[in-house]
C-alpha cells in the first residue's frame, strides 16, 4: 500500500533529487522560466514556493536558510533583492506551469514552469480584464444606447462644392 507517500522520487536516489531540484530552482529564479517535463516541474513547484515565501522576510536567517538550499548566492541574491520585492503583495501561488505537449523522442509531457509576475503577456490580459465591465444587468442598456441613431454633427459651415459644381462655374 502506498499510504502517506506523497512525493514524486523522480526515479532518482534523495541526494540526486535534491541537487536536481536545487538546480532547477536556481535557474527557474535567474532565467524566470524554464522548459522542463510536467513532473518535474510539478516537484520542483513545491521545493520553490517556500523559498520564495522565505524571502519575502529579508533577514539573515532567512538567508542562510534559502542558501542552504539552493547553494547558490547569485540565485540567493535575485531572489531576495528582485523576486521578492516583485511578489511582496501576493500571498501564495507564485509558479505557473503552462503545458507544451508532449516531447519527440520520448513522448515525455512537457511544459514551461515560470514566475507568475514575470510573464508580461499574461499581465496585460490580466489588465485588460479588470477595467472592462461584464456585468449581465447592463447588458439591456448597451444594446438600447446602441440601437440608438447617432445624431450627426450641426452644420455650422456651408458644405464644399463638388468636384461636379466646381467644374460647372
Amino acid at each position: 500500500m502506498r499510504h502517506n507517500k506523497k512525493i514524486n522520487h523522480l526515479g532518482r536516489t534523495n541526494t540526486h533529487r535534491d541537487a536536481m531540484l536545487s538546480n532547477m530552482a536556481s535557474s527557474l529564479i535567474k532565467h524566470k522560466r524554464i522548459f522542463t517535463t510536467t513532473a518535474k516541474a510539478k516537484a520542483l513547484r513545491k521545493f520553490v514556493e517556500p523559498l520564495i515565501t522565505k524571502s519575502k522576510d529579508d533577514t539573515t536567517h532567512s538567508r542562510r536558510m534559502v542558501f542552504s538550499t539552493l547553494q547558490d548566492k547569485y540565485a540567493v541574491t535575485e531572489l531576495f533583492k528582485e523576486v521578492a520585492q516583485k511578489i511582496g503583495d501576493r500571498p501564495g501561488g507564485y509558479t505557473r506551469i503552462i503545458k507544451t505537449g508532449n516531447r519527440l523522442g520520448d513522448n515525455a509531457a512537457m511544459c514551461f514552469i515560470e514566475l507568475v509576475d514575470y510573464n508580461e503577456n499574461m499581465l496585460k490580459e490580466n489588465v485588460a480584464k479588470k477595467t472592462s465591465k461584464t456585468r449581465r444587468s447592463r447588458k439591456k442598456a448597451t444594446a438600447a444606447t446602441e440601437a440608438a441613431p447617432v445624431a450627426e454633427a450641426p452644420a455650422t459651415e456651408a458644405p464644399e462644392a463638388t468636384s461636379e459644381e466646381k467644374a460647372a462655374e
